[in-house]
Parts: structure tokens; sequence; C-alpha cells
């Protein structure tokens, strides 16, 4: 970033020229993006649905992506940009590796992404904002650490649980009624799974578990042993047995996962 703010600002998001606008530009939007911390360290989910004013642009969007091996970035906001701020932040803490030799620490990777954000402050308001929720293994403190931010670049640690995107709200009511301490992987994923089929039953920018068309949520853990995006197949067991589930109580479980 640095580089091209020298060389080439215009290349970077939030130095690109627009035209004067009137009302807000319409492009696809993602959401929703929701994590959730266990003793072994965080998942990191979202739905798969991208719209653009009432219309469904993408069923199968991807919004969480890896940023290193200890860590990942959910995208909510608009989608283009989105996908380029995960890119240029991917390779600035690659180069950051092969320049100094050692990883950035967590702390100062979600430090790098807020200065991003603010970088995109200009589009963000002409209504292209990008909104994440940052997610990783913090190898000092041994456990998983969530950050979220808003679209000026404010930069918040979140404990537990947090959620971005329009069916944010709906999510974090969800798993404010489902967080334990003591979770498993298993219990953590199934958590988040549980607040996007929340979401999705309250915000139609939010697209819920799609069994007819065989689309599920994405769905990030990382450990100790670094990430890993859990297999198609075994996201989609756990959506059956939650769909199985809201089958006889609609509105979801009431209390803690068994």
């Amino acid at each position: 970033m640095d580089f091209l703010g020298q060389h080439a600002p215009e290349l970077l998001p939030g130095k690109r020229s627009l035209p004067p606008v009137q009302g807000v530009i319409e492009a696809p939007h993602g959401t929703t993006i929701v994590a959730v911390s266990f003793p072994g360290g965080v998942v990191l989910a979202g739905d798969r649905r991208a719209t653009m004013g009432n219309v469904i642009a993408q069923r199968d969007m991807e919004k969480v992506f890896p940023t290193d091996e200890y860590s990942a970035v959910g995208m909510a906001g608009t989608a283009g940009l989105a996908i380029e701020m995960v890119k240029l932040f991917q390779l600035e803490l690659e180069h950051f590796e092969k320049v100094e030799g050692a990883q950035l620490s967590l702390e100062g990777k979600a430090n790098r992404l807020s200065t991003m954000i603010r970088s995109n402050l200009g589009m963000a308001m002409q209504g292209l904002a990008v909104v994440p929720l940052f997610a990783g293994y913090d190898l000092e403190r041994e456990k998983g650490r969530i950050f979220s931010y808003d679209v000026t670049g404010g930069r918040s640690e979140e404990r537990g649980f947090a959620a971005t995107g329009s069916g944010s709200v709906f999510a974090r009511s969800a798993l404010k009624k489902l967080l334990r301490e003591d979770f498993t992987e298993q219990q953590a994923a199934t958590a988040v799974v549980q607040a996007l089929y929340d979401a999705a039953d309250d915000d139609s920018a939010t697209g819920g578990p799609d069994l007819a068309r065989r689309i599920y949520p994405i769905v990030t853990v990382i450990t100790e042993e670094g990430f890993k995006k859990l297999p198609e197949a075994e996201v989609s067991e756990i959506v059956r047995a939650v769909h199985e589930r809201r089958l006889d109580q609609p509105d979801g479980p009431r209390a803690a996962l068994l």
C-alpha cells in the first residue's frame, strides 16, 4: 500500500476518482459474517448471498478468506471492493513476512486492516462501504481473537462472538443465547450455522442454507494448527441437522447446544 501510495495512488481502492452521483451507487453487496471463539481457537463463517437492491445478484458468493496461516477475514459490504481489499491485505501480510522473516502479530494484522478500511472512506461515503470481521489465533496469547470494524476503520476486539452485515443484529441475538465458554469446535461450528439460519429468517439480504441447490455457508476454523476450511460434506451434515431440528422448533433452540 505504501509503494502504491507513492507511485500510483489511483490504484488504491479509496483513491479512485468517481463521477458525481445522485443517491447511492447500485452494486452487489454481501452479508452476513459471524464469528465465535472457543477454547481451542475461533470459528469464522459467512452466508453465500450477494444482493443488489432488492435483487439477488449471486447465490454462492464466498465471503470468508484466509489472510495467512493463522488468520482469516470475512467481508460484508460492496462485493467487488471487498474482494480487492482482501487480496491486497493478503499480499501485505505475505510481503511483511518475506521482508522481516517473521509473521506480523495478530494485533498488528488487525491494525493494518483498520488502515486499509480507513483509506476507503471516500467510497464508503458514496455507499461503497466495506465492513470486515477479522479473526485469528494469537500464538502469543494462545487463544482465538475476534476484531470488528466500522466504515471509518475503527477497530474493536469482541469477546466470545461477533457479527457484521445486514443480518448481524439477528445473528448476534442468536449467538448471545447459544454461547458457552466450553464450546468444542463442532459446537462452535453448529452455533454459527444456527446464527446464520436466524439471520436469514429475518433479513432478506442474508441467504440461508439452500438444500435444494446444495449451497451451504462457508465455515472456517483457526486454531494453533492453522487455518482450515470445513469440507462441504461436513458443513452439509451440520446444516441438515440444524434443519431437522428447525422442523420441530422453527425459532431455533432456546438453550445452549448439547
